[in-house]
């Protein structure tokens, strides 16, 4: 692709920092910025850790209200209890800390706590007017990218399905990027999370958007958390894993505001919003079979994934991206990831209502590299089965 072929936006934090113990350096930057009220979300699993930073921010002089009320997969339901909280709390700032979840649900109570907008008004792209509330956010996954990214998920319990708000004003002002708040994440979240972190990265690579800058994040991503996902899944507390994983989810974040993700990622959402199926887990199940699907539009690019997987070079380019796909496979199935749709529930009889709620997805389908129909939609799930 030549530089001149397409125009890249790309969006990121003004402030990132990254390493082991980083995460205490939150609240005296908070605090230093002249803020005084902050609202901290959480989930309960993560919220000693929450209460760690929450005490660094009162030795600081801020006060902090602790929400920890994410303790399912986000809905429009559970995000409004977020917002009442930040509104009786007059907070001029949000701070997110936990999983994918957890952070969506700050961005999008910072950017909506003090606006005449709804979240309803604003699926999609481009639809948030702004945001006044001072954003922060610290993952204790690697991860969804979320720290980073333009993007926050809701599940619309109305229609069934998993809804996207992306906006440039999503972005956090800063991301506290600390390995060590990952050391206690059980092995089946950590290998979800980190196929969820390398499928981004894939699908960012091989896009109709992909440009050479989201290139080299997204290839480095690649390799980083493929070459390290099945040993802290093993070992949790791999410092050295653990940051290189990390790491690569946030080369992954960072690609989702300009390339963004494609049909696995669409044909994932069904799973989650109607049969609660964890969103890293439908991303590494449909993984394999999306690829192969579209490793006729693009082979060089599944070729060079495939590299950056391991897989030795050769000149037969379709060859070795078929290789890459069964690495990919190899490594899901050695992280004690299930394997089939049957094996996580899903019924057959749910192919196709699962494609045309796919098909709706049009945000994320119009990156593939290759058009994808309802028809082939009900195909790849159906592979999913085997």
């Amino acid at each position: 692709m030549q530089l001149t072929d397409k125009i890249l936006i790309h969006r990121q934090p003004r402030t990132v920092v990254f390493g082991i113990g980083c995460s205490r350096q939150c609240a005296a930057d908070y605090a230093q910025s002249g803020r005084k009220r902050a609202l901290l979300v959480t989930a309960p699993p993560t919220l000693l850790l929450a209460e760690t930073l929450a005490a660094d921010l009162r030795a600081a002089g801020v006060d902090v209200a602790v929400w920890s009320g994410v303790d399912r997969e986000p809905t429009v339901s559970l995000f409004a209890e977020g917002l009442a909280a930040a509104r009786r709390h007059k907070c001029d700032g949000v701070l997110g800390l936990g999983g994918g979840s957890a952070l969506d649900v700050a961005k999008l109570v910072a950017a909506l706590a003090e606006s005449r907008q709804t979240v309803t008004d604003v699926w999609g792209i481009g639809k948030l007017e702004s945001r006044s509330l001072y954003l922060a956010c610290l993952p204790t996954t690697a991860g969804t990218g979320s720290e980073v990214s333009t993007n926050a998920i809701l599940l619309d319990e109305a229609e069934g399905l998993k809804k996207g708000v992306v906006s440039p004003h999503l972005v956090p002002d800063a991301a506290y990027v600390d390995p060590a708040l990952t050391f206690s994440v059980p092995p089946p979240v950590t290998a979800a999370t980190g196929m969820d972190a390398l499928t981004h990265c894939i699908e960012a690579y091989a896009n109709v958007n992909a440009h050479p800058m989201t290139d080299l994040l997204a290839l480095e991503g690649v390799r980083l958390i493929g070459s390290n996902l099945r040993h802290v899944v093993a070992n949790g507390l791999d410092a050295a894993g653990r940051s290189a994983v990390a790491l690569g989810s946030v080369y992954g974040g960072l690609c989702l505001g300009s390339a963004n993700t494609g049909a696995v990622h669409a044909l994932a959402y069904p799973l989650g919003g109607e049969y609660h199926v964890p969103h890293g887990v439908a991303n590494a199940v449909l993984l394999p079979h999306v690829l192969r699907f579209n490793l006729q539009a693009a082979p060089e690019r599944y070729a060079q994934v495939a590299a950056a997987l391991g897989v030795a070079v050769e000149p037969d380019t379709v060859a070795m991206a078929r290789k890459g796909v069964e690495r990919l496979a190899e490594l899901s199935r050695a992280c004690g990831i299930p394997q089939s749709l049957s094996d996580l529930g899903v019924p057959r009889s749910a192919v196709e209502s699962m494609a045309r709620s796919a098909m709706t997805v049009t945000r994320l389908l119009k990156n593939n590299v290759r058009p994808l129909t309802e028809t082939d939609a009900v195909g790849i799930y159906g592979e999913a089965f085997q």
